[in-house]
């Protein structure tokens, strides 16, 4: 039997899980404070990679569902989806390849960068956020879920009774909506920048965090990763930014055509991925904390939520 299912949180986790619970037969409401470009992800450099999530066994498994889905959205140009090589590089010493990227057919990168002391690569697919949301909020649409005006809760019982199942995607929103203090502001910063002519993605996690994501219409250069919940861009790290990958690419610094700041719903003790019961009886299905990798591991998740609530 169909269910009346307001999801929390309009970002790519909430989206996705909404288009599965749709595509079911089920009503659904999405219901957030921030939806379209003011939410976390739309800040996302949003490349296919296991990143600032646990536990890793769980999240190696939700991301290779993903990566399927994604690369076979990535035969159709209007989702915004992409396959692109990426090029993960070390500063110092031997970088391993991890298990799941052998999988997937990554290979060491011979010509290693001067900035740089080792390096894989694999093709992974690229979801450009300036098309990728508006594909799944349509996707929501065609299905017969609904976006309602940005709307803030305090609690998750506060939600019309009409619901009888919510699915809490609430990101870093969740440490206050359900209490969690393992949610930690995981904020990154990047630096929108003119589309560049860059055969593939350079990233290294090594401090300094350096990215940089080629898209259809710009560039991305990112970033940052630090415990913080300010919201507003500072110009010194944008400068930083621009700076580090300029020099790694070996290029003119460009302009800075826009900076964008999101949170990353890091949770300490791991993605919260379960089934549980709301103080007023009704059901409610957490789908929150997956830090750095909310599109690696979203249609993975989204999968896993139509299991629960069915």
């Amino acid at each position: 039997m169909p269910k009346n299912i307001a999801v929390v949180g309009a970002g790519v986790s909430g989206l996705t899980a909404g288009i599965r619970l749709a595509e079911q037969g089920n009503r659904v409401a999405i219901l957030a404070d921030e939806i379209g470009a003011r939410t976390t992800s739309a800040a996302a450099a949003a490349i296919w990679y296991p990143y600032d999530a646990e536990p890793a066994e769980q999240v190696v498994a939700w991301a290779l569902e993903t990566f399927a889905v994604l690369k076979d959205l990535s035969r159709d140009q209007a989702t915004g989806v992409s396959m692109l090589e990426l090029w993960h590089f070390s500063r110092t010493g031997e970088i391993e390849i991890p298990g799941w990227a052998r999988v997937l057919g990554a290979r060491v990168v011979e010509e290693i960068p001067p900035a740089f002391a080792s390096g894989f690569a694999l093709e992974a697919p690229l979801t450009d956020t300036t098309i990728y949301l508006e594909y799944l909020a349509g996707r929501l649409a065609a299905a017969g879920g609904k976006i309602h005006p940005p709307v803030h809760l305090a609690s998750l019982e506060e939600i019309s009774r009409e619901f009888d199942l919510v699915v809490n995607c609430a990101g870093v929103g969740a440490r206050t909506l359900v209490h969690d203090s393992d949610v930690e502001p995981h904020r990154g910063q990047v630096v929108i920048v003119p589309k560049l002519d860059l055969a593939h993605a350079v990233v290294c996690d090594d401090a300094p965090l350096m990215y940089a994501i080629p898209r259809a219409n710009d560039c991305v250069f990112g970033g940052t990763n630090e415990i913080s919940d300010q919201r507003a861009a500072n110009p010194a790290e944008s400068a930083r930014i621009v700076s580090e990958c300029s020099r790694v690419l070996q290029i003119d610094a460009p302009v800075i055509a826009a900076e964008r700041v999101g949170l990353r719903p890091f949770r300490r003790s791991g993605v919260r991925l379960a089934r549980e019961a709301m103080k007023d009886g009704r059901a409610v299905i957490h789908n929150y904390g997956h830090g750095g990798s909310g599109f690696t591991l979203s249609w993975g998740c989204a999968r896993t939520v139509v299991d629960l609530a069915n």
